[in-house]
């Protein structure tokens, strides 16, 4: 079956508690968003690709670097609803597959995102992410989620506990989740009308507001890893990564 047409969208914004300004952050001389984006255009099977974004500076240095920009409201929550409102800015139709592209990857694999959206040759899949095998020693750590699958793909259940947890020493196989997702647009519209979920609020992870809603989310094994920019002392991972970038998948150790 043949994909439906797929819209890469990167939410970016200023405000930042451990990183104000982020997206504008000079990488080998060109700012981070330049090197996301670039790299999201590099995937074939994305329609466009639009950087999503409430602040008239980033506005102004995508105008700047030729990158195609739409203003949103300054008051979402999350990168999800901005994704949400870019998405109905730009008329994206309801069948039609919205990729949120998180803003802080600048050594992106355009690789991992043709992976994210090759399931939705499935009319019935709704929505997909990304999941990559990892040791024991990461597992632990409540700061790398984990994702249980089912023999069909589906996502089990999201944690930052360990899951599944190693009863009687057994040994188990571990998956961390890669926080890129792809949406049927009607299903991106769905999960915003949802509103946070009990769970969700617990775990502050909002995909599992929609498997608390009874909407699958179809897990795509990896093995590519994220390389986010989660504060200033990253920089110099991610200028190391891009300098020695080749054909081979980029190292996050």
């Amino acid at each position: 079956m043949k994909l439906p047409p797929c819209y890469g969208i990167i939410p970016a914004r200023y405000a930042s508690s451990r990183f104000p300004g982020k997206p504008l952050a000079p990488i080998l001389g060109r700012p981070m968003l330049w090197h996301v984006h670039t790299r999201a255009r590099l995937c074939p099977v994305l329609t466009r690709v639009v950087l999503a974004t409430d602040d008239e500076r980033i506005a102004q240095a995508c105008a700047e670097l030729d990158i195609p920009a739409v203003m949103t409201s300054g008051s979402h929550e999350s990168g999800t609803d901005r994704v949400l409102e870019a998405a109905t800015i730009l008329g994206v139709p309801d069948e039609a597959v919205v990729v949120n592209i998180q803003g802080d990857e600048p050594a992106l694999e355009p690789a991992m995102l043709s992976a994210l959206v090759a399931p939705f040759a499935d009319e019935t899949v709704r929505v997909t992410t990304l999941a990559k095998e990892i040791s024991a020693e990461r597992a632990a750590s409540p700061n790398q989620v984990k994702v249980a699958i089912a023999k069909d793909g589906r996502a089990l259940y999201f944690s930052r506990a360990t899951i599944p947890f190693p009863r009687d020493n057994a040994q188990a196989t571990y998956f961390g989740h890669i926080g890129l997702y792809a949406f049927r647009m009607e299903t991106l519209r769905r999960f915003a009308e949802l509103g946070p979920s009990p769970l969700e609020c617990r775990e502050k992870l909002e995909q599992l507001r929609l498997l608390e809603a009874g909407i699958p989310i179809r897990v795509v094994l990896t093995t590519f890893d994220s390389c986010g920019v989660d504060s200033p002392e990253d920089i110099q991972r991610a200028e190391r990564i891009l300098t020695e970038k080749t054909d081979a998948s980029p190292s996050c150790a």
